[in-house]
């Protein structure tokens, strides 16, 4: 007896959301079947909405960062933020989690992702070129290395510092402080976390 299972457009769509991050097997057929449920009106207007982000939204050519065709890059086109100091960061979404702490008013760029060799992911994948373009037609004081403080992100920082230097750009480096979380106690850091922290402490 032939095993029951979804219609094959059901089973579309469950290979599609798949496709999504964060979303496995069991996750799709859950958003699947709920999406199925819901009215056309909703249905129609998901795939409005998406089909609009994609197409009205890209990436800025200066900085990375999240672009709209008719409104144009928010970063960019804030003349109020600090020239004199520039953050980089892997992604766009990483520029909203600073933001939201309201402690940076400088400039960013995006890389797009970080070196990683494995994937075969490498400084030309990357926004580096745009990067030290911007650098040298610029008045920037302070680069910040804002990329992740896994291996892959260690990797990206110590690349873009040592390009830095090697084109003898004036700009002085600096790299985000890491450490222990707020809130959290000493038995479960690791002991890389332990040593950056102690490393980075600062005068009370």
């Amino acid at each position: 007896m032939a095993r029951l299972d979804f219609p094959e457009e059901i089973k579309n769509l469950i290979d599609t959301l798949k496709k999504l991050p964060g979303i496995g097997p069991k996750g799709a057929e859950r958003v699947a079947v709920w999406l199925i449920n819901q009215d056309r009106e909703f249905a129609s207007l998901l795939s409005k909405v998406v089909e609009d982000s994609v197409q009205l939204i890209g990436a800025c050519e200066i900085c990375g960062f999240f672009k709209s065709h008719e409104k144009g890059c928010f970063l960019c086109d804030d003349f109020g933020r600090d020239g004199s100091v520039i953050c980089v960061v892997e992604q766009p979404t990483d520029v909203i989690a600073l933001e939201k702490t309201g402690a940076f008013k400088g400039t960013y760029h995006c890389l797009g992702g970080k070196i990683a060799p494995l994937d075969n992911i490498g400084p030309e994948d990357l926004r580096v070129g745009s990067l030290i373009s911007r650098i040298e037609g610029s008045d920037f004081g302070e680069i910040i290395l804002g990329v992740g403080s896994d291996v892959e992100g260690e990797a990206t920082a110590n690349y873009l510092a040592d390009l830095i230097i090697e084109k003898g750009l004036k700009i002085d480096i600096t790299r985000l402080a890491q450490g222990l979380p707020a809130g959290g106690g000493l038995e479960n850091a690791d002991e890389l976390t332990l040593y950056r922290a102690l490393d980075g402490r600062r005068k009370v």
